[in-house]
């Protein structure tokens, strides 16, 4: 039986904090997995040397099946009120569901099919790589339950509302080539290229200036359902402590000293 410290695997890779589910058969995530995602993504959010994080699992089969059903059966993990149980998480279910306050981005790496709580997870991340055999699939309906941990609040936002009430109401499988489509994920790619192209990514992000990068999401956080003059006003006048940092950052002035004497800036987070 496999060692429940195994079941996810966290690995710094420079400025990459790369976490991996490892919970055969289907990842499913009950209350000590959502601690230990958790814990690491907390890691990610207040480790300075740490600027992006890449979600991923190490079954090709199945990225996650979503919540730990036999845990709920067993009474092991309430249904009623269930986010009380999670209220020491600050990250919700799956450890980043709700994490509001993360500010550094997070690439998933979806390896295999995600599934109820698993596409929740997903879809919490900020960019979402897939591999070319993976579906998406909401399966709570004939159960009882709806996914309440981020697809019903998510999904109508990213794809048609026709398109996620059949989801939602009848369970329907997206692939992953659909999925970009509606650009619900951002790029599909054969298994074998998948985790190369997430690590492409991270990198990407984390070569850029730190306090840039974390800009864009905390800004974004703000301006979520303003008008285009009210985000303008958002920008001008709201509590934004990294924006107003960034710009008056040393990171700022050496990108632009960079850009003019046509050499490769070197950020500090500074």
């Amino acid at each position: 039986m496999q060692d429940r410290s195994e079941e996810l695997l966290v690995e710094r890779r420079g400025g990459v904090l790369e976490i991996h589910l490892n919970r055969p058969k289907v990842n499913a995530i009950d209350f000590d997995l959502s601690r230990r995602i958790n814990e690491a993504v907390v890691t990610l959010r207040d480790d300075p040397t740490l600027r992006v994080g890449l979600l991923s699992a190490t079954s090709d089969k199945i990225f996650s099946a979503g919540w730990d059903l036999k845990a709920v059966d067993s009474g092991e993990q309430q249904l009623d009120n269930w986010w009380e149980a999670d209220a020491d998480l600050p990250g919700g279910f799956a450890g980043l569901t709700e994490m509001w306050n993360l500010n550094k981005p997070v690439v998933a790496a979806v390896s295999g099919h995600a599934i109820g709580g698993g596409f929740e997870l997903a879809m919490s991340c900020d960019l979402i790589v897939a591999a070319d055999h993976v579906f998406f699939q909401l399966p709570e309906m004939p159960l009882g339950i709806v996914p309440d941990a981020g697809a019903i609040q998510r999904l109508p936002r990213r794809v048609p509302y026709n398109v996620a009430m059949e989801m939602l109401l009848l369970g329907r499988r997206m692939g992953a080539e659909e999925a970009c489509r509606h650009g619900l994920i951002n790029a599909v790619v054969p298994s074998a290229e998948l985790l190369t192209t997430a690590r492409e990514w991270a990198q990407q992000i984390a070569d850029s200036a730190p306090l840039a990068v974390q800009t864009i999401k905390e800004v974004l956080r703000a301006i979520e359902g303003d008008t285009i003059e009210g985000a303008f006003k958002t920008m001008r006048t709201a509590d934004l402590p990294i924006y107003r940092k960034m710009l008056r950052s040393e990171d700022a002035k050496e990108g632009v000293r960079a850009f003019v004497e046509k050499r490769k800036p070197v950020f500090k987070g500074e």
